[in-house]
């Protein structure tokens, strides 16, 4: 149905300009003139575009001369040369990126280990009684250690239970 829109466009348009020269009535101004050729002139330029779109995807290119294939070979050269310059550009985005990691990374790891040995440090001295905000150590825990009542091997009494006997 639309696949003759052009040649329908076109038939239109000669029928307006005989009706408008026929009738001596103006249907547009020199402004839709001047659009309409604006967009005559777009359409060209869109349809050659398509056309050197074909030829640079590789589509069409027998009927073209050697000077214009040159120009495509130009063309896909600047920009296979723009692909690999953009390319090396990530990549060594990259690279600086993965660097500034290592080094944070060795930085972090550092600094926990720090913290380790100090919260060990702190550890010991806690243990030892020492405490950082006095400037004495504090006194060593006194600690008692309670041994059970030795009892005798053969009677199964205490000590004191056989003394008590033997005074007796």
């Amino acid at each position: 149905m639309f696949g003759n829109l052009p040649m329908v466009g076109h038939r239109l348009s000669r029928i307006l300009e005989k009706y408008q020269t026929n009738s001596g009535k103006i249907l547009w101004d020199e402004k839709h003139k001047s659009l309409s050729a604006e967009i005559d002139r777009i359409k060209k330029e869109n349809d050659n575009m398509q056309i050197e779109l074909r030829h640079l995807k590789g589509e069409d290119i027998n009927s073209l001369q050697p000077k214009e294939l040159i120009m495509i070979e130009e063309a896909l050269d600047n920009g296979l040369t723009n692909v690999h310059e953009k390319l090396m550009d990530d990549w060594e985005r990259r690279v600086r990126n993965d660097k500034m990691l290592e080094e944070e990374n060795k930085l972090l790891a550092f600094k926990l280990h720090q913290q380790e040995v100090a919260l060990n440090g702190s550890m010991r001295d806690l243990e030892l009684g020492y405490h950082p905000d006095r400037d004495f150590v504090a006194q060593m825990p006194i600690t008692f250690r309670i041994q059970p009542k030795k009892q005798r091997i053969l009677g199964g009494r205490s000590r004191g239970a056989a003394s008590s006997e033997k005074a007796s």
